[in-house]
């Protein structure tokens, strides 16, 4: 029996292709997306359908997002962190350093960002990573909502190398901030607001970035035994 196939509605690869032989659906092959999300949302939905049937790697997260666009790939860490999968051992240092390195080369000027194999083959058991997303869900339907352009100078041009500097400092909290359980959900909110910012040109949301990273940095030197 011939095989039908039904080509993806949109860019999000959400289509299912009907096995006529199987009687079953089976997901389209993965792929890269050259454009950036348009919103929370749509970036939640290109994760999930991203990755194996049991694994999801750093890698595919990436291909979900494209590799040139510095806010959504701050997201990745972001959203990861502020999910349950946060309280995966070694999960938040392993994001803190992908934050760090990808912010420190647009710092040097880099248009393409590009991280170790070692870190892009990490991978995350597909049926928690749907749950994490799933957990995060109804935030990103109501953050959606809220999200726009204003103050948008706070989100372009010198702002933007700014905003890489803190998530660098951001980043680097996020090995220590794994002593205590679910504490790194903080460092990933604040990189999901700047990641946010980016996407969306709020400024809004930059400023309050800027505040949380304040309280971050006292969470970090509070539990830190000196």
């Amino acid at each position: 029996m011939s095989r039908l196939s039904i080509q993806p509605p949109n860019d999000i690869n959400l289509a299912r292709r009907y096995d006529a032989s199987a009687g079953t659906e089976a997901p389209f092959p993965k792929k890269r997306y050259l454009t950036p999300p348009h919103d929370l949302s749509e970036m939640l939905d290109r994760l999930e359908y991203n990755g194996s049937e049991d694994k999801v790697t750093i890698a595919s997260m990436m291909d979900s997002v494209g590799r040139r666009g510095f806010g959504p790939l701050m997201l990745i860490p972001g959203l990861i962190a502020m999910s349950p999968l946060s309280g995966i051992p070694t999960l938040p240092s392993i994001l803190g350093v992908m934050v760090v390195l990808i912010a420190g080369q647009l710092l040097i000027g880099k248009k393409v960002f590009w991280l170790p194999r070692k870190i892009l083959d990490r991978s995350v058991d597909k049926e928690k990573f749907d749950k994490g997303i799933g957990a995060v869900r109804p935030v990103a339907r109501f953050v959606d909502k809220l999200i726009g352009p204003r103050l948008t100078f706070l989100t372009q041009g010198p702002a933007v190398y700014a905003t890489a500097l803190i998530c660098v400092v951001v980043g680097a909290t996020m090995p220590p901030l794994e002593i205590l359980p679910f504490l790194a959900t903080t460092a990933g909110s604040v990189l999901t607001i700047f990641s946010l910012s980016l996407i969306a040109r709020d400024g809004l949301l930059a400023l309050i970035g800027y505040t949380l990273t304040g309280g971050l940095i006292y969470l970090v030197v509070a539990q830190w035994p000196f």
